[in-house]
């Protein structure tokens, strides 16, 4: 099994900064790449960026240049800088794995059809 924890969200001003984490832990899977995802109430999620041992990152276009991903192997951690938030970004972020880091795909495994998945942090940007 694999165990998901983020933490980190919370709530900022537009053009502020937030850091979330997330460490994993159980069965690995270098293969792939963990990512950070988002959803909003009514819509669909959306991948935000993904990072691996051998591949990334990969960014939606929607947060280049404003998101950082970066990982520490040895920890099995991820992590997603957000700098000059907007309103626009405001929502529930999940880390999940395996992803298919090119396209941000959460790739279905022999324990799970939808993948592993964080609780979520919540992150909420005011204008």
């Amino acid at each position: 099994q694999v165990h998901l924890v983020e933490s980190g969200g919370g709530s900022v001003q537009a053009g502020g900064s937030l850091r979330l984490s997330c460490a994993a832990s159980g069965k690995r899977h270098s293969a792939y790449c963990m990512g950070w995802f988002r959803q909003v109430p009514g819509k669909e999620r959306e991948g935000v960026a993904a990072i691996g041992v051998y591949s990334g990152p990969y960014y939606a276009d929607s947060v280049k240049g404003r998101f950082t991903i970066s990982q520490d192997i040895a920890k099995r951690t991820i992590y997603l800088q957000m700098n000059n938030l907007q309103f626009e970004d405001s929502a529930m972020y999940y880390c999940a794995l395996p992803v298919r880091c090119a396209t941000l795909e959460v790739i279905a495994t022999l324990d799970s059809e939808s993948g592993h998945w964080g609780q979520g942090t919540q992150v909420t940007v005011s204008t």
